[in-house]
């Protein structure tokens, strides 16, 4: 859990959203609200969806838990009036952190949650582990969500991954152009 001055001890609120750090106990909600922002027919009412681009799972219990109870990790929280509404994972890799699994409920989405968490993972990592910088990778066809993070002060690498093609747990493909662009920001 977050407060305003430490970065480990009690709920903060910010902009109506409680941040806690999730647990065991959280793992299928976390579930259901990353699959709902990313895949099937509920994923379309908010702009993040991956609908057009995979099919199938985008995680899975097993690995939700296990980013929730790995060392030099966190998933935050996002609630608003008891419901966890909004999630991120931050790994901490040295000088700096790794951001991921991030999820708005879609019903939500554009109404600046998703920034408002964006917010707190940056104070989170820069003051629970010192962390100078911010990285996540994105699949590079998600133009529309690369420009969002770049309004946010994210720049793009061009350094590339490839997508895990014939690994379901992340997804069935539906081109075969996909590849993750690491995007860095610099904390202040």
């Amino acid at each position: 859990m977050h407060t305003a001055d430490t970065a480990d001890t009690a709920d903060r609120t910010v902009t109506g959203l409680t941040f806690r750090d999730a647990t065991g106990a959280d793992v299928d909600t976390l579930v259901a609200l990353v699959e709902s922002a990313y895949r099937g027919e509920s994923s379309r009412a908010g702009w993040t969806t991956e609908a057009d681009l995979l099919e199938g799972q985008r995680t899975d219990r097993e690995a939700v838990r296990e980013i929730v109870g790995a060392p030099g990790s966190r998933v935050l929280a996002a609630e608003r009036d008891g419901t966890v509404v909004a999630c991120c994972q931050l790994e901490h890799r040295g000088a700096h952190a790794y951001f991921g699994m991030f999820a708005v409920d879609p019903a939500l989405q554009g109404a600046g949650l998703g920034r408002a968490v964006l917010a707190e993972a940056e104070r989170t990592v820069r003051e629970s582990w010192g962390a100078t910088e911010l990285h996540m990778t994105v699949i590079s066809a998600r133009e529309d969500l690369i420009a969002w993070y770049e309004r946010r002060g994210y720049r793009r690498t061009g350094r590339t991954s490839p997508f895990p093609y014939g690994d379901e747990r992340f997804g069935i493909p539906l081109r075969d152009d996909l590849v993750f662009e690491l995007l860095v920001k610099e904390l202040a």
